[in-house]
């Protein structure tokens, strides 16, 4: 069994001495809380009283589970009735009266210190995983922590202001150690805790789901389930296919995985057998890579609540505090530099089913003032920039897939079984017919899209001139390769001359929902916006900035594409799933156009070549991303949000030629050129009109 405690062993040994003192002081607490009788503290001190059994429960967990038997030693009932102990108050029906809740803190506590209070009871939230991985020197950290703000409270006034800092000078705290075992959990194969999850644990023996320290609902316990009874046989031939694919992405994007050793999962748990098989696979390659687990995720447990806390930073985000964070990213890559020269990339499984989320608009939650939204711009910028250094994108690839969870309804074995065909579909046969759209695309100047019925998209997209079209093109042929499931084209298209409205009546951008989406664009960017969602205009065009632009006022048009994959289009409308696609399979399923970025970002001098035609393709930045030669940090958005339309949208795709000539790609809602007319069954078998 690998021994978390001993891995951080350096760090937990100083800490020890004085995390045993903090426990025990925090335990003596309590008489002291409970026998106030300070009738204006009272609120405060039933507060304190929360977070110190909150602590005391979890350093008890975390205590027992240095047993190397202590999972075996539970039954599953147990360690799931502890694990809803654990995040219950998180649940909708609960959250409402929870300190996590900022409306819930600022109705006891009032605007200012109910903000704070409630962030503060998050920072208490995230001593779970601490516990679960055995990091006394985090817990010792937010012991003492506590314990001053205890302190403080008992014996003074309560005053926001010296309150605020007390709180958020642990943020300011220079902590190297956090980055730098952050990469080394990440990119060390020697860290192998989650790993042998996947590759030693018995499968059939459920307790291994509580061992990731993550919430565990029904949702996992049942796709957990329900691949005990998957044949093995099947998982095979679908790991086989998903390592081809993250293989193949090297090739298409002419990067070398034979200087690699390593590549990274983002874990979904539930799916472990799944996950066994694709290490076998990747260690049976020509060219072997180990497995490093990037992150272990479950199903979300409120949306909402991670909504409401989008912005906590507002209460410490400064210039000191970006200098302290980058410095410690800096220490912790490299410190870790030669495991990351090993990383090839990441192996991204995504799930999809869980409910749609509509957020409810709070005026209790932390915002950013412009002047934060700069820093944090700032902020982010140069994190990937620094990260970049070390795990260059162009040398790097990755692979996506995604499969349903069973949220997703009582056909979710069925769908299941459907997203299967639609990963391991004819991809060379889809390449060979997208080729066509292609040829023909690489001989326009632009590209016009109209919506058709209500809406109102009219957009021109500028395509980038090719010196040689003989030798070169604009767009990529895209199979199975990077993204599974294959079945598009796609090109980064010139900013100057797109122009235009696209007008989507539905869309949901990083599971947010927005209704009547109008972006309208000037020079390819977008100049001005609107949705729906909520009864004010204020509300809406605020919505729009704070999740699909932020940290941007505006954003560029980084990509142009034709989904072409009609069969995921097919079953997505006949099991009534398309707001539940993820963006993965959706933008497969029709022409999509992204928000930031382009699809070769910090890539762009990577050669990469057609798979098809050998052509050179060009069309790999734009006018903004060409900014990296001279001004790098306004170079990249750092996003990159893709927005499908539907074809039952469109009145017409098409390709205008120099010599002004007009050729349809797609016409009401069909594929048009000759050549293309399998893409069009799936839609024909459905009645597509």
């Amino acid at each position: 069994m690998f021994d978390l405690y001993s891995f951080y062993s350096t760090y937990n040994k100083e800490a020890e001495e004085s995390y045993t003192q903090s426990v025990i002081k925090i335990k003596e607490i309590l008489n002291q809380l409970e026998e106030s009788h300070d009738s204006e503290k009272k609120e405060y001190l039933k507060f304190l009283i929360s977070v110190r059994q909150l602590i005391i429960k979890l350093c008890d967990f975390e205590n027992n589970s240095r047993n190397p038997n202590y999972y075996k030693e539970k039954s599953f009932e147990e360690l799931l009735a502890l694990n809803n102990a654990f995040y219950c108050e998180l649940l909708p029906e609960n959250y409402s009266s929870s300190y996590a809740n900022p409306s819930y803190c600022v109705k006891i506590f009032g605007e200012k210190e109910g903000q704070l209070f409630s962030w503060f009871y998050l920072s208490y939230r995230q001593y779970i995983t601490y516990a679960a991985f055995h990091k006394i020197y985090k817990m010792a950290d937010l012991n003492t922590l506590y314990i001053e703000v205890y302190d403080y409270i008992k014996n003074n006034p309560v005053d926001f202001i010296h309150l605020k800092e007390l709180m958020t000078r642990y943020m300011l705290k220079k902590r190297p150690e956090d980055e730098y075992y952050n990469y080394k959990e990440q990119h060390d194969p020697d860290f192998r805790y989650l790993t042998n999850i996947l590759t030693e644990d018995d499968l059939n023996d459920l307790r291994y789901l509580f061992k990731s320290g993550t919430y565990i609902s029904e949702n996992e316990i049942k796709i957990a389930k329900f691949m005990q009874n998957y044949p093995v046989e099947k998982l095979k031939i679908l790991a086989k296919e998903i390592i081809r694919a993250y293989y193949k992405g090297f090739v298409r994007d002419n990067k070398d995985v034979t200087i690699k050793e390593t590549v990274g999962f983002y874990y979904k748990i539930g799916l472990e057998r799944l996950y066994r098989e694709m290490i076998k696979e990747f260690k049976s390659q020509p060219h072997p890579l180990e497995t490093c687990i990037i992150n272990a995720y479950s199903t979300r447990i409120n949306e909402q609540y991670d909504f409401d806390h989008k912005f906590d930073n507002a209460l410490y985000i400064s210039e000191e505090y970006i200098e302290k964070r980058i410095e410690e990213i800096q220490y912790g890559l490299e410190e870790n530099k030669d495991l990351l020269d090993k990383y090839s990339g990441i192996m991204y499984i995504e799930k999809f089913g869980d409910p749609l989320f509509s957020p409810e608009s709070k005026k209790d939650v932390l915002k950013l003032s412009p002047e934060q939204q700069k820093l944090q711009q700032t902020f982010q910028m140069r994190v990937h920039q620094l990260i970049n250094q070390y795990i260059p994108q162009a040398k790097t690839s990755f692979c996506m897939v995604a499969f349903p969870t069973p949220k997703i309804g009582e056909q979710f074995e069925e769908i299941f079984e459907e997203t299967i065909k639609i990963n391991m579909f004819d991809s060379e046969k889809y390449e060979k017919i997208q080729q066509i759209m292609i040829d023909t695309l690489d001989q326009a100047d632009y590209v016009h899209i109209k919506g058709r019925g209500m809406n109102k998209t009219n957009l021109k997209i500028q395509l980038q001139q090719l010196k040689d079209p003989s030798k070169s093109t604009n767009f990529v042929n895209s199979g199975s390769s990077v993204n599974i499931p294959g079945g598009e084209i796609f090109t980064a298209p010139q900013l100057n001359g797109t122009t235009g409205l696209l007008h989507v009546e539905e869309t949901y951008q990083n599971s947010l929902r927005y209704d009547n989406l109008q972006l309208e664009f000037s020079d390819g960017y977008i100049s001005a916006y609107s949705c729906t969602n909520f009864k004010t205009e204020e509300e809406n065009q605020k919505y729009i900035e704070e999740n699909l632009l932020f940290p941007h006022k505006t954003l560029p048009i980084g990509e142009f594409a034709i989904g072409t994959n009609t069969l995921a289009y097919k079953v997505s409308r006949e099991y009534d799933i398309v707001n539940l696609l993820p963006i993965l399979i959706s933008e497969k399923t029709g022409p999509h156009f992204a928000l930031g970025d382009t699809c070769f970002s910090r890539s762009e001098d990577q050669k990469m070549y057609n798979q098809f035609t050998k052509k050179l393709i060009c069309a790999m930045d734009n006018e903004k991303s060409r900014l990296r030669h001279k001004t790098p940090t306004e170079a990249y958005s750092n996003k990159h949000e893709d927005i499908v339309m539907d074809f039952s949208a469109i009145d017409f795709i098409a390709a205008v030629l120099s010599n002004g000539k007009t050729v349809d790609i797609i016409r009401d809602g069909r594929f048009s050129l000759p050549g293309t007319e399998e893409l069009n069954i799936p839609l024909e078998e459905m009645g597509f009109k």
